[in-house]
């Protein structure tokens, strides 16, 4: 079963499980730290990969690096996913929990690229568009790309808006190649 496969379900469980306990908030907080500490972090994340490495060890790492930190349920939920000998999964399981997660709260997840730094005013002016198109909540994450030239390029899901200059150009380009044959 492919990794993917196996993170989606237990997200699954593990976000009913927090709905039932009121704490679906709470433990998707958990899990963005989990995320940024494994980021920041590839040692830890090789360490709950590493099928030598004992359980009991990776839990003993796993209360040192979060033990106060995050709730106890999800320090138990880290701690059946060792014993299940599937610490390797518990970076995608974390993953999908948040997808879950803005599925059910309706965050949908947009980027933006720009030539310049996008104004407060821009930014808001697109997210409020966005919101109107596709209802729900949308959390932006703004670059800058000077490659662009000018104009953006919006990538929400697996759909893309490029009104770049240099898509323009390019574009261009090709037309210009194939007349020229």
């Amino acid at each position: 079963m492919s990794e993917l496969t196996v993170g989606t379900r237990y997200a699954k469980s593990l976000i009913d499980l927090a709905q039932e306990q009121d704490i679906v908030d709470v433990i998707k907080a958990d899990m963005d730290l989990f995320l940024h500490t494994l980021k920041a972090s590839p040692e830890l994340k090789a360490v709950l990969s590493n099928p030598i490495i004992a359980h009991i060890k990776k839990i003993k790492i796993l209360d040192e690096v979060f033990a106060g930190k995050v709730n106890k349920a999800t320090i138990a939920f880290f701690k059946l996913m060792v014993n299940k000998g599937r610490g390797e999964v518990l970076y995608t399981t974390a993953l999908e929990y948040i997808n879950l997660y803005n599925i059910k709260r309706h965050i949908t997840k947009a980027k933006v690229a720009s030539a310049t730094e996008l104004s407060a005013a821009n930014k808001q002016t697109l997210v409020a568009e966005l919101q109107k198109a596709i209802g729900g909540t949308v959390e932006l994450e703004a670059k800058v790309d000077p490659s662009l030239i000018g104009g953006f390029v919006l990538t929400v899901g697996d759909r893309q808006v490029d009104t770049s200059i240099a898509a323009s150009l390019k574009k261009l380009k090709k037309e210009f190649a194939e007349q020229a044959v």
